[in-house]
């Protein structure tokens, strides 16, 4: 970092950062994400702004030999850091099981880290950063909703006499790769005829974009004595 910098210098610091943010904020705005296009770029752009002020009074730091009282720039940086911390996790939501917006928050802090970046001077590594983070944003987003992932979903049977029994359902739902967690059977009686009830929750694997239910759903469905079938994934 120089002692000394100009305008044309500060000029370029806040051009590098307006561009970080813009890039990464598309893609929370792309998302549907609260914190979007301005939020990314205003975080940014605050921390390039502190990190050049800290360049600026690198002059006046220190502590005079008459005084107890010392400056320590880099406290400006690491509040910035701090406060972010308030921010990213404001952009966290949870709704029952399932968290959102742990991306967005990481995108955050990785906008704030290039604004100390580019405020400091670093705009090598500054630009690295940013070339990686748009390459996971974007590239990486397909990449992983291509790999199959642990899912689960809730399962609702309706069968007769003549249909098959718990273990042979247990053992289609294991056979084509389900995970049973939890099995809840009721039992009712309509004059000779007793009818069951069945409702538990399968795990699989599978990956997000297929909307598709499970190969053992439409297996007990083609299966005789299932009356009903009632699937709800996740």
């Amino acid at each position: 970092m120089p002692v000394t910098i100009g305008w044309p210098e500060i000029g370029l610091r806040l051009a590098l950062a307006v561009l970080a943010g813009t890039l990464l904020g598309v893609n929370r705005t792309e998302r549907g994400m609260a914190a979007g296009l301005r939020t990314t770029l205003l975080v940014c752009l605050a921390a390039t702004v502190s990190m050049i002020q800290v360049n600026l009074l690198l002059n006046v730091a220190g502590r005079p030999p008459d005084s107890f009282i010392m400056m320590d720039l880099m406290r400006s940086p690491l509040g910035i850091l701090t406060g972010m911390g308030f921010i990213g996790a404001g952009a966290i939501l949870r709704r029952g099981d399932i968290v959102t917006g742990v991306t967005t928050a990481a995108t955050l802090w990785l906008a704030t880290v290039l604004g100390l970046c580019f405020g400091g001077g670093q705009h090598g590594l500054g630009l690295a950063a940013l070339a990686l983070g748009v390459l996971i944003l974007w590239a990486l987003k397909w990449l992983e909703s291509q790999i199959k992932q642990e899912r689960r979903g809730n399962l609702s049977l309706s069968v007769g006499t003549d249909s098959p029994s718990d273990e042979e359902i247990r053992s289609i739902l294991q056979t084509e790769g389900g995970h049973i967690r939890g099995w809840d059977s009721a039992y009712s009686r309509s004059g000779d005829t007793v009818q069951r009830k069945i409702s538990c929750e399968v795990h699989w694997q599978s990956a997000l974009t297929d909307p598709s239910a499970p190969r053992f759903v439409r297996m007990l469905v083609e299966r005789s004595g299932v009356r009903a079938v009632r699937w709800r994934g996740q």
